[in-house]
């Protein structure tokens, strides 16, 4: 089994990180504010403005760790890594598969039905979690859209082109989306959400969640890299120059899971509140320093939690959940496994 490494956040904006011997040591104002030994390393996400030593830089990419820059907002600057080390043989039967929609069909359709059904998932925790204590209308919501979604994952599994996949796959998020506000139960005020807003996020909700989806953006890719895939070209996401289409694949069947049930449960329990956020004169929402150290606090302790892989029978922490899909999709590619197994949720 693989282990489960860490990632280094940094989050001050004016943060500098070095190497000292095998250590990475984050530097603020050239007081140190910590190390970490480079072998307990997965990655360093670093959303600080002043970057990095070369010494740093090099001894990552020797040791196999991603170093990426982000904005404080959570976008992607840049990447730093080692030599590609990809499986050339996995890499051509990817490009052969994604030039063949037929034989990119299986995947597709495992992909958009396991998000479906994992959405569903969400709703239903939702529903058992404050069924009780939400109102009526909020409660009529989420019960149709988990009926509606319960279809949507039935269709999907029996959907034979992408095109159509990928209409079952906006339907899913159209019925999802819509229901979403009803789930939140803490401050209601501060966090209502009336749809998705992108580029930029124009309220607390969305802000937060495509900050959880940069993160998880991050980890996905990182995980198709260290099996051998090239992140760039995807199955259900068409080619698009500058997008990690394979990642934002392997994100769908795992958003619900990692990423949206975490923001539900830190605004339901008031561990983050409108405090933690700020809005620019253009109405752009994003979180402030302290919010995003709650936010990715939480984050790493979620992928720490233990949960049983449903085709595996393992029980793993949520954070190993990307390498696996990623190594199952490779073993299905190798023709080692006859179908891809998507992560289901229970």
């Amino acid at each position: 089994m693989r282990r489960h490494l860490n990632t280094i956040y940094v989050t001050s904006e004016d943060a500098w990180l070095r190497k000292d011997g095998a250590n990475i040591i984050v530097e603020v104002e050239g007081t140190e504010r910590g190390r970490a030994p480079l072998h307990m390393i997965g990655g360093v996400v670093c959303f600080a403005r002043p970057g990095a030593s070369p010494a740093l830089m090099a001894a990552c990419a020797e040791a196999g760790i991603t170093l990426s820059f982000l904005t404080p907002n959570g976008k992607f600057l840049a990447r730093v890594e080692g030599p590609r080390t990809g499986n050339v043989l996995l890499r051509r039967s990817q490009y052969r598969i994604a030039d063949e929609p037929a034989r990119a069909v299986p995947i597709v359709r495992g992909i958009v039905t396991a998000k479906a059904a994992n959405q569903r998932t969400v709703l239903r925790r939702a529903l058992r979690d404050h069924g009780g204590k939400m109102g009526e209308a909020d409660r009529a919501t989420l019960e149709a859209a988990e009926t509606r979604l319960g279809h949507i994952a039935r269709r999907a599994a029996s959907s034979d082109e992408i095109a159509i996949l990928r209409g079952h796959e906006g339907d899913a998020a159209t019925a999802y989306f819509g229901a979403f506000d009803a789930m939140i139960q803490g401050d209601r005020t501060a966090f209502s959400f009336r749809g998705r807003s992108r580029r930029p996020p124009l309220d607390r909700v969305n802000a937060l969640i495509s900050f959880l989806y940069a993160m998880l953006g991050h980890d996905c890719r990182s995980a198709l890299e260290s099996v051998g895939f090239d992140p760039q070209v995807g199955f259900l996401h068409t080619d698009r120059p500058g997008r990690a289409s394979l990642a934002l694949d392997l994100m769908e069947e795992l958003r619900p899971v990692l990423a949206d049930r975490l923001a539900l449960t830190l605004i339901n329990r008031g561990q983050i509140k409108a405090s933690d956020f700020a809005i620019d004169e253009g109405g752009a929402v994003s979180l402030t320093e302290d919010g995003r150290k709650a936010v990715l606090i939480a984050w790493q302790e979620r992928k720490k939690r233990d949960l049983r892989h449903p085709f595996l029978g393992e029980t793993m922490p949520m954070g190993l959940v990307p390498h696996i899909q990623a190594l199952l999709l490779s073993r299905h590619l190798r023709g080692d496994l006859d179908g891809y197994p998507p992560f289901i949720w229970k």
